[in-house]
Formats: C-alpha cells, structure tokens, sequence
C-alpha cells in the first residue's frame, strides 16, 4: 500500500512539473500578442478605454462635426489641447473651404424638424423661409396639382422621370416650395441633383419614412412646413499638427512618416465611427509614442474638412516644400476603424492604385508576427491617402469592412453613427496592429528603405476590387 501512495506521488509531482501554465486572455482584445518585444511597447501600453473617452467626447459632447461649424472648430481645439497635454508643439492650419447651403425643414407636426438634404441647385429663402400647408403632388406630374397647392409646399415622391422635371412642374403650378420624399427605405434623404438648372423655389429632400409620416397627418387635418435655405460664405476649416522629432538625426536630413486621421462628419451624423474612430487611435498612438526614440520624423495630422471633398488633406500636402516631399516616405491613415458591425470582420488597407507598398508591407508583417489574419490589400481611394499619393508617396487608408463586398456599416453618415455602434475590442486591434506596423516602421532600431523599395511584390491579382487578397 506505501508503494502505491510513492508510485501515485511520483507521478503526480511530474504531471505537475510538465503541466502547462495558463495565461489569462487580454480582456480588452482578442489578438493572439505573438508579436516581437518592440510590438509589445505598442500592444501592452495601447488603451482602448482612453480611445472610447476621446470617441465618446467628440461623438457625443460635441455631436456632429460638420466642416466649417463651430462644432468641427471645437474638436479642433480639443484635439490640440489632447497632442498638447502629451507634449506636443502643436500647430494649426487654417484653409478656405468653398460656400455651402444649409437649411432647416420644421412642420407643425410637434414642431417636428426633419432631417433634410438640399438639392443642388435649389434656391435659397430669406431669413424667415417660405412656409405654406403641405399639398401631396404624387410624383409631381402636370396633373397632380391643382390650384390648392397655390402659394403652398408640394410634397412629391421620388422616381419616374427626373428631379427637375418635378420641380419645374411645382414651380409652373405655383408652389411655393418643394419637398421631395425617397421611394425606398433608408436612413438618410436622397440627395436631388436638378442638373445644371437652378430653381427659383427651395427644394428639400426626406427619407421615405418620413414622407409617409407626412402623407398620414396630412389625411387628416392641415400640416404646414417652413423652409429655411441660407448660404454660408467665407468659413475656414482647419489641419491639426503635431511633430515627433527623431533622435540623433539633423533637423533636414530624415525621412517623414505621417500618421493622419479626419476629425469632421456629415450633417446629422455623430460621427463616432466616421472618423472619432480613427482620430481616437491616432490620439493614442501619439500618447504612445511620445516617448520611444524613432529614426524618422513623425507627423501626427487630423484633418478638416475630409468630408466636403478631403480638402484638408489635399490643402497640408500641397503646403509641403519640395525638400519635406523628397523626405516624406508614407502615410498611414486611418478612418472608420472602430465599427461593431458584425459583417465587417476585415481591416481593408486601401491603396489608390492596388498595388502593395511601404504602408502595406508594414501592416502584413505586423498581421504575420501578431497573428492576425484581417487585412485585406484592396484597391480604392475616398480617403485622405489620396493626397498623398497623388504626391508620390506611400499611402494606404485603414478601414473595417465586410470582406465579400467591401460593405461599410449600414449606418454610415447617418444619424445612427453613435458611439454604441463602436466595438472597444475593435478599437484595441486596430491600435495594436497598426501602431506596431507604424512603430515597426519609424523605430530607430530598424532601417527602411526609400518609397517604392524593398517591397515583396505579392503574386497573383492584387489590384482587383473584385478579388481581395488576404494576408493570412
């Protein structure tokens, strides 16, 4: 029996010498951290908590950040007031952006005001707007109006023949303003495009659940409208920018690697994914990095005004002299990271013309030592990268998408763009996985080469949107 109890001890002790530890998962990410120790000064110092205060600060604290408004001025501010607490030089670039149309559509439905998108090419309204019953013109044939909708707004359905044939016919019919309601489901209004006519009426477009929302009240009693269309002329938006100088490196001499992010949204939209995501990550990063000696400068730029057509982006760049271009190696841009839409399990890195670069390698040799098989090399611009690129150096745009269809979330510049649609394990990837690509790249322990160098060409179809080719 004592022989037994030995043997049974003997074998328990080695079972316990050989038995396999284990480690407690980061709560904060599922990212297998198979990555080399100077991944790890990005991975184990990366806090997604601090991102979601900054997303929840801009989306929700401010709200919608529409170029040129007060609001986008306001994260501006906050922004540099962030890169200065971490000790950062700051500075800012202010722009002229192009006039714009803004307008307001309230009905004595509960003084309802709905959300609207102006037609291009629609007239605008004096400071008091134009307000009239609400008349129902069908789809705005000559035949749908008769003299009631006098002096009154016609609500007209989208779809059978053009947006300013519709218009034409209100306006010939004597109304005094037109609403124009979408005949399909979705979040936010058409845009109508009247071609290059203009109106001598004001003409808004609804959602369709709106205009069915109008036409119920309207079969009962009177509902009556008010729109208002002003120009807004001489606004200024506004670059952000922070530099990390390199160590032991004189001042003209060092290449430049700018890590950006647009900070503005739609009309409506909070913008939480579009773009507080990206610009939270960003501010992260730099938190980060601060500190970690580099071999290459580093620029942290957020960006106005990406919305109206990236003219921040297209504005910095254009700025830069012939020396900063000769030195400027690539740009990382990230945009719409944080998404908690379960289709986008894929972070596409979208290059302008398809074809593997600097920032691409970067990021696949980061996804190959972290374990993370998410990156999809796609072809597209639509970004701030495009500037850059347009320049003649490395670029690529970071963003989640649905890997099939390349689908962006179905929420995108919406209303519905709100920090509950944020994933804080997808924001804690994506500082993972792109600050140890960028780290990885501007470390002073790692030598680089020049733009266009050093690239393994992938084989196969690289630039086919159809076809995106994953880094596994």
């Amino acid at each position: 029996m004592k022989k037994h109890i030995v043997v049974l001890a003997i074998i328990a002790l080695l079972f316990s010498m050989f038995q396999v530890p284990t480690v407690a998962a980061k709560p904060q990410s599922d990212t297998i951290h198979t990555g080399s120790p100077f991944d790890n000064k990005i991975i184990k110092r990366f806090d997604s908590k601090r991102a979601m205060q900054h997303i929840s600060y801009l989306s929700e604290d401010i709200g919608p950040r529409v170029t040129g408004t007060d609001q986008e001025k306001e994260a501006a501010r906050y922004i540099q007031q962030q890169m200065e607490r971490y000790g950062y030089d700051v500075s800012t670039q202010e722009f002229d952006i192009a006039n714009r149309m803004q307008g307001q559509l309230v009905t004595s439905m509960d003084d309802n005001e709905l959300a609207i998108r102006i037609a291009t090419g629609s007239s605008s309204t004096t400071e008091e707007g134009v307000s009239g019953a609400i008349y129902h013109a069908g789809l705005g044939e000559p035949g749908d109006f008769s003299e009631e909708v006098v002096g009154n707004i016609a609500l007209i359905q989208r779809g059978g023949f053009s947006f300013w044939e519709k218009v034409e016919h209100a306006t010939e019919a004597g109304a005094a303003g037109v609403i124009i309601y979408d005949n399909a489901d979705g979040l936010v209004p058409p845009t109508p495009s009247l071609g290059d006519n203009t109106a001598s009426i004001p003409v808004v477009a609804i959602t369709q659940a709106d205009g069915a929302a109008l036409l119920e009240e309207i079969e009962g009693s009177e509902i009556t409208a008010t729109i208002k269309i002003s120009e807004i002329t001489n606004q200024k938006s506004q670059n952000v920018i922070a530099v990390k100088k390199p160590k032991g490196k004189p001042s003209e001499n060092h290449d430049i690697v700018y890590v950006t992010a647009h900070y503005d949204s739609v009309p409506y939209a909070p913008g939480a994914n579009d773009n507080a995501s990206g610009t939270s990550v960003v501010l992260e990063l730099a938190r980060i990095m601060k500190g970690y000696p580099t071999d290459k400068e580093v620029r942290f730029v957020f960006f106005g005004a990406e919305e109206i057509g990236l003219v921040g982006s297209r504005y910095y760049v254009s700025q830069l002299s012939d020396n900063e271009l000769a030195r400027s190696t690539a740009n990382f841009n990230l945009d719409m990271v944080g998404t908690n839409w379960e289709e986008a399990t894929a972070m596409f890195v979208n290059v302008v013309d398809g074809a593997p670069n600097l920032v691409w390698q970067s990021a696949s040799d980061a996804a190959e030592r972290l374990g993370n098989d998410s990156l999809i090399l796609f072809e597209r611009g639509a970004s701030d990268h495009v500037a850059f690129y347009e320049a003649g150096i490395d670029a690529a745009n970071f963003i989640r998408r649905e890997p099939e269809t390349a689908a962006l979330e179905p929420w995108y510049h919406t209303p519905f763009d709100t920090i509950d649609k944020i994933s804080q394990d997808r924001i804690q990837e994506a500082g993972e996985l792109i600050g140890s690509a960028i780290y990885d790249f501007v470390r002073k322990e790692t030598p680089r080469g020049k733009k266009g160098q050093g690239v393994n060409k992938m084989i196969g179809n690289y630039l086919l949107n159809e076809e995106p080719v994953r880094n596994r």
